[in-house]
């Protein structure tokens, strides 16, 4: 480990709340360690550059009453076959789906899928998320 570096950082009293109600949950010993993994995972994501190799998952729930909106989805990871690793489906509810796809390849491919399924009508909440080894 290199020389350790001290810094102050100021934040909004209801911000700090949360912070520590997160350490806690999450098992932290030090805000150290909490702001350690924090910019650990800000650093992998900022350092993936658009045609560097990444991997990581997309995320959607979606409404599959929602017309067509299923075809669509398969439609549109069927031109993606070669960053798409593996996709898992899950029933929430009567009227909402969850799907996981883990997904590896340059960077930009994969922001460019993730935006087409995240843009499609119906599609409640989703989330791209690169990891990887810290740069």
């Amino acid at each position: 480990m290199g020389k350790l570096v001290r810094f102050t950082v100021s934040l909004d009293e209801k911000l700090f709340e949360r912070f520590e109600k997160m350490m806690e949950k999450k098992g932290y010993l030090s805000r150290s360690e909490a702001v350690r993994d924090l910019i650990r995972g800000a650093l992998i994501e900022d350092s993936l550059e658009e045609n560097r190799f990444a991997f990581g998952t997309i995320t959607l729930v979606y409404d599959h009453h929602q017309k067509e909106l299923v075809e669509r989805i398969t439609d549109i990871e069927h031109g993606y076959l070669d960053n798409i690793i593996s996709t898992m489906h899950i029933h929430i509810d009567h009227n909402h789906c969850m799907e996981t796809i883990a997904v590896k390849g340059e960077a930009r491919r994969i922001k460019e899928l993730a935006d087409k399924l995240l843009s499609l009508k119906g599609v409640k909440h989703g989330k791209l998320v690169f990891t990887g080894i810290e740069p």
